[in-house]
């Protein structure tokens, strides 16, 4: 909890020194460039913490905010470059361990550093001026408070469940009229029934008749007048939400003033030379989003002209002119969607150099790396301690800009994504919603409870076959647009019990394809009901963060559901090893006696192991030496099922799989690769081949290859 906390606090103290610098103040910059250093050496446990180290932090923290905002003290504050400097250079001498808190004998000394801090920040305070009055004629707007407005705002939205609730009413009142229709239907043929039979019914079906149609007439004026009240409330609800949204709306150029004047300062710092561009100012988005936005900005605003642009001289050794170009694009998407871009024609990243960093920081592990695709190992910037600078200073190299990036970005419900080419240039990708609040959602049903999944997030919504799913890296994968995507069961991954169980061969399941930036998961859901407008409610104080939750709404029927943060669902997918998408096997199901599996594999090791697990299991076993001698017996001998190493001399095994799916008598037979090739081409490159299964035999399970098998057999 406390690495948390001092993480939140040194993200703050780097996004405030981001916007102290585009503004030209120097002062709280500097005070937020020393507390940064502080709080790294709290991070690397150099400096302890105590009470004299907590005095320091608060009056520091107090200090900032008098220089922030001087009237919230009652007055102007008076300070001097010296003074500013003297609260730099205590706390710097901290932050090296000179008045270090973590020996009791020298606190006496910190207390002396924190007193002559106190007193050289905060010498005297001066009286404001008083407010002058304006003494203008009538004019034809009027100022509210943004919290007024925001207040009034949040009272219109509440009115969608409303909307929702009157909804509701319309289709149960439409149940019920249908039901009714069933009922008179069945009365009906009861009638003419006993009139074939001849029986004497006296007056018993008139009376049903006339308090049925009596009844029915009664319902069809509730669903009319229901109909209208719903049309009449949706529109009423609708028009307010969007004129008040309206007054929320800002355009996007109100944000930009303060970046000509940093970036010009930040190039001119580093003796490079920028054009700054803006497109699409005029594009309008919720201010709260805006406001949001501002610290994102400014850290990618940063990023592009201390990583990215060259140098004047390098520039023109690589045929680029002297100034470089950094362009900020905003772009107006469907579905309440807003794009924006930022731009630069600067060196590019090298994704070895991302990797070598990223290994060398312990962000990822060296094995990991090695199977992530170009687009995963480029989202690596954005992991919190990541940096390519080789040194700190005092514009990068602390590896939170970009963490802080995706983690603003992601919390407003956007994605971001990165396209970059060496020497060409990077494109930083932001994709948010225009409004807060309220969105698409698509509601689904897993584990016998509802969830919302946000539509924005959403690829496609499919059926496919169970036998459509293969295996690879002990996962569940389909095939999308060409892509392999991972499948998970989201029961498992939100830890629902599973309820009922079926498994019957050409079965179909539902899936939801989402993306989270370059990547796609596929989630097996058991229902997918409709997609409906979602009014966002926070989970309250005591339930701030919730792992895969964002928050929650109300349906028509009163019903409270957890909306999905499908960003955390990607991270939870990927800790996982294993998901399985397909319920577990019973003991009596795990094999199928009689069954005859053939083995490949040029390692007399791998090969004798694998043949006992399987004739262990009950099924027969012809273990071959390498692709050319297995396809030899393929073509002579039946075999229900082939089990191949990859790396094997003379026909290796994705070689092999090949001429398996070419024969026309062989091209059914199910193909199980088990391999060291753990990369993601490598798996791609088998699942291409046509291999129902890869599995990785650094994370080899014994029941789990038995199971892949039951199921492909």
């Amino acid at each position: 909890r406390e690495r948390e906390i001092l993480e939140t606090i040194f993200r703050e103290a780097h996004s405030l020194k981001g916007a102290a610098r585009a503004i030209n103040r120097g002062d709280i910059e500097g005070i937020c460039q020393a507390m940064e250093g502080l709080f790294a050496s709290l991070k690397r446990k150099e400096v302890e913490t105590s009470p004299p180290l907590f005095d320091l932090l608060y009056e520091s923290g107090k200090r900032l905010g008098a220089l922030i905002s001087p009237s919230e003290g009652g007055g102007s504050l008076d300070h001097s470059n010296a003074q500013v400097l003297e609260m730099i250079q205590t706390i710097e001498r901290v932050a090296k361990g000179g008045s270090s808190a973590s020996a009791t004998g020298k606190t006496g000394a910190i207390k002396k550093d924190i007193e002559r801090a106190n007193s050289a920040v905060f010498p005297k305070i001066l009286p404001n001026s008083p407010p002058v009055p304006d003494t203008g004629g009538m004019p034809d707007t009027v100022r509210i408070s943004t919290a007024k407005l925001d207040k009034i705002l949040l009272g219109a939205e509440e009115l969608i469940s409303a909307k929702l609730f009157a909804r509701q009413r319309v289709e149960e009142l439409r149940s019920i009229g249908s039901e009714l229709y069933g009922w008179d239907k069945e009365r009906v043929r009861r009638q003419a029934q006993h009139f074939r039979t001849g029986e004497k019914t006296g007056g018993l079906f008139q009376g049903d008749k006339d308090r049925i149609r009596a009844l029915g007439n009664t319902i069809q004026n509730l669903i009319a007048f229901s109909e209208n009240e719903e049309r009449l409330l949706g529109t009423v609800v609708n028009n307010l939400l969007d004129d008040m949204k309206k007054t929320l709306m800002l355009p996007f150029s109100s944000l930009l003033d303060l970046f000509p004047k940093m970036v010009r300062e930040l190039s001119r710092d580093q003796g490079k030379e920028v054009n700054w561009v803006v497109k699409g100012g005029a594009i309008e988005i919720d201010r709260r989003i805006l406001e949001e936005l501002k610290a994102p900005l400014i850290h990618l605003i940063r990023n592009s002209i201390d990583h990215g642009i060259e140098l004047p001289p390098i520039r023109k050794k690589k045929g680029k002119p002297d100034r470089g170009n950094i362009a900020l694009t905003i772009i107006h998407k469907e579905g309440n969607k807003v794009e924006v871009l930022i731009e630069d024609d600067g060196a590019g990243i090298e994704a070895e150099e991302v990797k070598k960093a990223a290994v060398k920081q312990g962000v990822i592990s060296e094995k990991e790396v090695g199977s992530l695709s170009e687009s995963e190992v480029f989202a690596l910037v954005f992991q919190s301690g990541f940096s390519t600078s080789p040194i700190i200073t005092d514009i990068s190299g602390r590896g939170l800009g970009l963490a802080i990036v995706k983690e603003k970005v992601e919390k407003l419900g956007g994605t971001t994504d990165i396209i970059t080419s060496v020497d060409k240039g990077t494109t930083f990708r932001l994709l948010l919603p225009l409004t807060l609040a309220t969105f698409r959602g698509v509601l689904i049903g897993a584990g016998g409870e509802r969830f919302i999944l946000p539509s924005h997030y959403i690829e496609r919504v499919v059926r496919i076959n169970r036998e459509e799913i293969k295996t690879a890296g002990n996962r569940g994968i389909i095939t999308f647009n060409g892509k392999t995507v991972a499948l998970v069961s989201l029961n498992d991954l939100l830890g629902i019990a599973q309820r009922g169980k079926s498994d019957a061969p050409g079965e179909q399941i539902q899936v939801v394809i989402v993306g989270s930036g370059e990547r796609l998961l596929a989630f097996a859901v058991d229902t997918i009901y409709d997609e409906q407008e979602v009014l966002v409610k926070g989970l309250g104080k005591q339930l701030s963060r919730v792992r895969n939750i964002s928050g929650a709404t109300v349906l028509g029927d009163g019903k409270v559901v957890p909306i999905l943060n499908v960003p955390d669902l990607v991270k939870s997918a990927q800790k996982t090893r294993n998901v399985p998408v397909n319920p577990p096997l019973t003991e009596e199901e795990n094999t199928l006696p009689g069954r005859t599996i053939l083995t490949a594999d040029d390692s007399i090791t791998s090969r004798t192991l694998l043949k006992n697990i399987l004739e262990s299991a009950g099924y027969r076993v012809i273990a071959t030496v390498d692709g050319m001698e297995a396809l030899t017996i393929l073509r002579t001998e039946p075999v229900d099922l082939v089990v191949l190493d990859v790396e094997m001399p003379r026909m290796n095994g994705f070689e092999l799989t090949s001429k398996i799916r070419e024969d026309n008598k062989l091209a059914d037979l199910p193909v199980v690769l088990v391999t060291a090739l753990d990369s993601r081409p490598d798996r791609e490159r088998g699942i291409e081949a046509g291999a129902n299964a890869y599995i990785v035999k650094s994370t080899f399970d014994q029941s789990n290859l038995l199971e892949v098998i039951r199921r492909l057999l």
